[in-house]
């Protein structure tokens, strides 16, 4: 299987990946790699609907994602993997997944979280995944559009978190 984009972004499958990232990194597939997603019928209905009609899409937990990683059935396939969260990358990661770039797009505020950007948020466990994936050699880049300038997420953490 080949990755042609892993993207973290808690609204999943909508407007800015529907026309703007499947353009610029085309995928076969559109899978959302979240134990949480898979184990949850309903929200993985609702959140697959919206998948454009051209490209295959599904929800997938780690294992089954790392599993289909690794498998020759997929080795002819492109996926666009999307994230709820920086530790489950770390966990595909540590399935022997190979994800070398990893783009911030989007994680909501909640009253536990601390707000980064205008469009992330995270809470101290995320901030431990994003060190484990920096650590691990994994580029991080903030950037919501294929349009916009990339810019490196980790130093843009540690700048708010150290002011």
């Amino acid at each position: 299987m080949k990755i042609v984009l892993s993207r973290i972004d808690d609204r999943f499958i909508h407007g800015q990946v529907l026309t703007r990232w499947i353009k610029i990194h085309a995928a076969d597939r559109i899978i959302i790699v979240s134990d949480d997603i898979a184990a949850d019928e309903m929200r993985k209905t609702l959140i697959l609907s919206v998948a454009p009609s051209n490209v295959k899409a599904s929800a997938v937990s780690i294992s089954k994602m790392a599993k289909a990683f690794h498998s020759p059935r997929y080795q002819d396939t492109t996926a666009m993997l999307l994230f709820e969260k920086p530790g489950d990358i770390v966990s595909l990661i540590e399935a022997g997944v190979l994800i070398d770039t990893v783009n911030v797009g989007g994680m909501r505020f909640e009253n536990n979280r601390r707000q980064i950007t205008k469009s992330v948020s995270v809470t101290e466990k995320d901030i431990e995944a994003f060190e484990a994936l920096y650590e691990k050699g994994v580029k991080l880049e903030l950037r919501q559009l294929p349009s916009d300038n990339s810019e490196d997420f980790m130093q843009i953490v540690r700048n708010v978190i150290n002011s």
